[in-house]
């Protein structure tokens, strides 16, 4: 029987050789992991609970708070547990489920940044028609179109990764599965799936970014002429963090997805699935709520409504009213 068929375990790179670093890098990762799942959570209960943030971008800032938790979810905890275990293989059926869920989240993402910045050009170029441009109707299609999307566009790339005979080695050069890593290990011929993977990565990528820049040359050109003040301030603040985000996500996908494996080192690659799998779901509650005046008074109304309710209910208690 041929390697590529017994073969069902795959061994995922370690942080470090190093057993010491090995429990620094994942008592990091690990400090990472929480700071962001419980700053997603903290945006997805104030703008649940809030009735004044219960808008479209309010709407699809829950999503991705949301999506980011889960996305986040999929690498780091398996990755930190390996490193404290001392442990670093992975099932075939585990790796292929790892590449599900990156590639459907990841494309999720990008199509709720588009959507947000289709959100934030029609509340500051089109104020008066914003209520019919982005109504409830329209906020639930896009949300329900993106998922279907990523499962469709999830499918595809698994299915097509997964056909092929995995028989050169079973160490993937990446912290966690990815497409690019498994190609590597793949003794058939892999062009049909790069090719596959760059047309339909320009093709989404490519037409999400071409979409967000365009909606954000229209934006500044109309905050530009707006009266310097808290009306420009404003709009800024809800924009800049938005274009980082995308910024970042975009430019290291990219550069992993796309490079190619003869020019591409692993250290370096590892380094910059990092930035797109950790720093967006990680830099979305902190620039939305630090920069953003109205989470910021929604929280501070929401913790300060929980804590007088608590002492009123403890003075209850207290007094036997």
């Amino acid at each position: 029987m041929s390697n590529s068929t017994t073969m069902m375990d795959f061994v995922l790179m370690e942080f470090s050789d190093l057993r010491d670093l090995q429990v620094f890098y994942a008592i990091f990762f690990s400090l990472i992991y929480l700071v962001t799942i419980m700053g997603n959570l903290v945006i997805a209960v104030v703008t649940t609970l809030e009735q004044s943030l219960h808008t479209p971008m309010y709407f699809f800032l829950r999503n991705l708070s949301v999506l980011d938790s889960c996305y986040i979810s999929v690498t780091v905890p398996n990755s930190c547990m390996n490193s404290l275990l001392g442990s670093s293989t992975i099932s075939k059926a585990g790796c292929a489920a790892q590449v599900f869920l990156v590639v459907f989240f990841g494309f999720v993402e990008l199509l709720f940044l588009t959507i947000m910045a289709h959100d934030r050009f029609a509340a500051i170029c089109k104020p008066l028609h914003y209520a019919s441009i982005m109504n409830p109707r329209l906020c639930v299609h896009a949300t329900l179109a993106s998922l279907l999307g990523g499962l469709v566009y999830a499918a595809l790339h698994t299915s097509n990764t997964f056909r092929l005979p995995f028989c050169r080695s079973h160490a993937v050069q990446q912290l966690f599965c990815d497409i690019p890593s498994l190609l590597k290990l793949s003794c058939s011929d892999t062009f049909s799936n790069r090719v596959t993977i760059l047309l339909s990565s320009l093709a989404v990528g490519g037409g999400c970014f071409l979409f967000i820049i365009r909606s954000y040359i229209h934006i500044f050109s109309t905050v530009l002429r707006l009266p310097v003040g808290a009306g420009r301030k404003k709009a800024f603040s809800t924009c800049v963090p938005h274009i980082l985000v995308v910024s970042v996500f975009l430019s290291s996908a990219f550069y992993v997805y796309l490079s190619p494996s003869a020019l591409s080192a692993s250290a370096r690659d590892m380094v910059l699935s990092v930035f797109y799998s950790i720093v967006p779901p990680l830099f979305n509650p902190i620039t939305y709520s630090l920069r953003n005046e109205q989470i910021k008074c929604a929280t501070r109304k929401l913790m300060s409504r929980t804590f007088f309710s608590g002492n009123v209910l403890r003075i209850k208690e207290a007094f036997h009213i």
